[in-house]
């Protein structure tokens, strides 16, 4: 009887230890273990914005032809306009004329008009509110399900701009996608061939498109030149 006794005192012993043990475990041993802490709002948070930086086509907007802005002057209503930005890239503004507004931020063109309005009136405030993006953009021509001007208002691959297009046409040549791309800064233009298999099944760079790309997809009955 003593013996069972002390048989049951040693198992609820060793049930103590155990379960002190356990307590005693350090977080990291459940992270190991697979147990994960549930995501706190500020961690979904950071990552939502993440996920929408990674979608910005450009860090800072740029004006460009064809955009359309709104000029606003305080307490100057007859100052104030909606102006298209012409093809040479300036806008018209009344009292200082012309200005220069492609290859401006909004900022900077804010400052610029503000310049120019002090030698007509003291300390003015100019907002501008970018109303209509029009210069942001890329072309699609060739073989996809419809070819033109497709606004580039986020960040595009060269797989969501076929997407875009319609798809590749069943007589596309696959392996001969051309990206015709502008030259900047004094740069030549770039001729770019990508193949779309070799993006899809072996993970090739998808490129990412620029304003003003022009996006070729060649047909099998079209003259390839090397």
């Amino acid at each position: 009887m003593v013996g069972i006794l002390l048989g049951r005192k040693m198992s609820t012993l060793m049930l103590l230890l155990c379960l002190g043990a356990l307590v005693c475990l350090p977080v990291s041993s459940f992270a190991k273990s697979g147990i994960h802490e549930p995501e706190t709002p500020a961690a979904k948070r950071a990552e939502s914005r993440a996920e929408k930086r990674a979608l910005i086509v450009v860090d800072d907007y740029i004006v460009g032809p064809e955009d359309i802005l709104e000029i606003s002057v305080w307490r100057n209503p007859d100052l104030s306009r909606e102006v298209m930005v012409r093809p040479d890239g300036r806008i018209s503004l009344p009292l200082i004329g012309d200005v220069k507004a492609v290859g401006l931020t909004t900022s900077e063109l804010r400052d610029r008009i503000t310049e120019k309005l002090k030698a007509y009136k003291e300390n003015p405030t100019v907002a501008i509110v970018v109303k209509a993006v029009n210069s942001y953009y890329f072309y699609t021509q060739g073989s996809v399900g419809h070819t033109g001007k497709i606004p580039l208002l986020s960040r595009t691959t060269l797989i969501q701009a076929i997407t875009l297009a319609g798809g590749l046409a069943p007589d596309a040549v696959r392996s001969r996608i051309t990206i015709f791309r502008l030259g900047r800064d004094g740069k030549a233009p770039q001729k770019i061939v990508v193949s779309y298999d070799e993006i899809i099944l072996r993970g090739a760079n998808n490129i990412v498109l620029k304003p003003g790309d022009t996006l070729v997809v060649p047909s099998e009955t079209m003259v390839l030149l090397p």
